[in-house]
């Protein structure tokens, strides 16, 4: 009887993916362990995939692949030392009009508190309220103490990054000759097609959100500057690094300026009503009506799954997880696409249309398999 009821089950796909969650949780633990040295060398990957069609485009008006390479990662790094640049400037503007803003922070706090029943002094400033009741000076100590450790660290993984692009550019030219030479026959064609399409989507995904994300951050500097808006620019960098992360980076860019614009402009809403708005309407068009007329559907991904891997993206490397997210994912169903073992989990990972378009593609095959065995008949 038990013998009958298992006899339609196929153990060896079951031991099969069994295997692949255990080795799935092991690669977890492993990333995890060694976040400080795969990081960049997953960052300096991802770069190399944007900047080689770069590459490639210089290298057909005729600049040697070293010249281009060398032009290619200064434009990258300019880029970031401006962003850091503006950032810095902006915040210590923003420390010296402090006093400016301190009275409408007191007055929304004494709101919250009555409502809330929290702590408050009136003997006391709002900084030092905040300061010794609610506990904020040992968190503000542990953040400085963090911050200052990990200034070195931020700084020598840059440099390991800039490293790493452009010895990976300049192996790159000759990977797929290698990649023949060491592979024979259809596994070596299996590893570029995978390499391929990896490089093609990852590429295009990145190259998309950046342009997407750079209208983004212009569009809120400008219109929070007609507003009357304060550190507009501030506000438009922020935006353009936080639309990186799908969903949750402009809720949480859209909260903040809220946020600031309710302290600026208290007790008058309709500033406040503008900024959150233009928030909402700049991420509604760009980032649902824009973004995937020009992005397609090459991606593929659920968008519950797109949120799971923020999840555990995020667990693992923190915030460059979230920004990482969406390509790793992408890369783990490229490769789950190629291993016919994997198909599954690649179909389960994709998005409903892409299921619709692998089920007419199978239907297709059998209906020519019939029509084939039907003419030998």
């Amino acid at each position: 009887m038990s013998d009958a009821r298992f006899k339609g089950f196929n153990f060896s796909k079951a031991i099969v993916f069994l295997l692949a969650f255990i080795c799935l949780i092991l690669a977890g633990a492993a990333l995890k362990l060694t976040t400080p040295v795969i990081l960049p060398f997953v960052i300096a990957v991802l770069l190399t995939f944007v900047l080689e069609p770069v590459i490639v485009m210089l290298e057909r008006i005729r600049i040697p692949r070293v010249v281009a390479v060398v032009l290619a990662v200064t434009a990258v790094a300019a880029g970031i030392v401006f962003v850091g640049y503006i950032l810095f400037g902006s915040a210590k503007t923003i420390l010296t009009l402090y006093p400016k803003y301190e009275a409408r922070f007191t007055e929304i706090y004494i709101r919250i508190a009555t409502v809330f029943q929290l702590p408050y002094n009136e003997h006391l400033s709002l900084f030092q309220n905040l300061w010794d009741q609610l506990g904020l000076r040992e968190r503000v100590q542990a953040l400085a103490i963090s911050a200052s450790q990990s200034s070195l660290g931020l700084l020598t993984d840059a440099t390991m990054v800039v490293l790493f692009v452009v010895f990976l550019l300049l192996e790159l030219s000759h990977f797929r000759f290698r990649i023949g030479v060491a592979l024979a026959g259809e596994q070596a064609e299996r590893v570029k097609k995978i390499g391929a399409a990896v490089v093609t989507q990852v590429a295009r995904y990145l190259s998309v959100k950046f342009f997407i994300s750079l209208a983004t951050g212009l569009l809120v500097g400008f219109l929070l500057t007609l507003i009357g808006m304060d550190f507009p620019i501030v506000w438009g960098i922020v935006s353009f690094i936080l639309n990186f992360i799908p969903n949750i980076g402009s809720i949480a860019a859209g909260g903040g300026v809220t946020l600031f614009a309710l302290v600026q402009f208290w007790p008058a809403p309709g500033p406040v009503i503008a900024a959150f708005s233009i928030m909402v309407g700049v991420n509604m068009i760009l980032g649902n009506i824009v973004e995937p007329r020009i992005q397609g559907y090459n991606l593929g991904l659920s968008p519950f799954v797109i949120l799971v891997s923020l999840l555990a993206w995020g667990w693992l490397w923190g915030f460059t997880g979230l920004v990482l997210a969406v390509p790793m994912t992408v890369i783990v169903k490229i490769v789950c696409e190629n291993v016919p073992v994997l198909e599954p989990v690649s179909i389960l990972m994709g998005s409903y249309r892409g299921a619709k378009r692998k089920a007419r593609s199978f239907m297709g095959l059998k209906r020519a398999d019939r029509d084939a065995s039907r003419d030998e008949d």
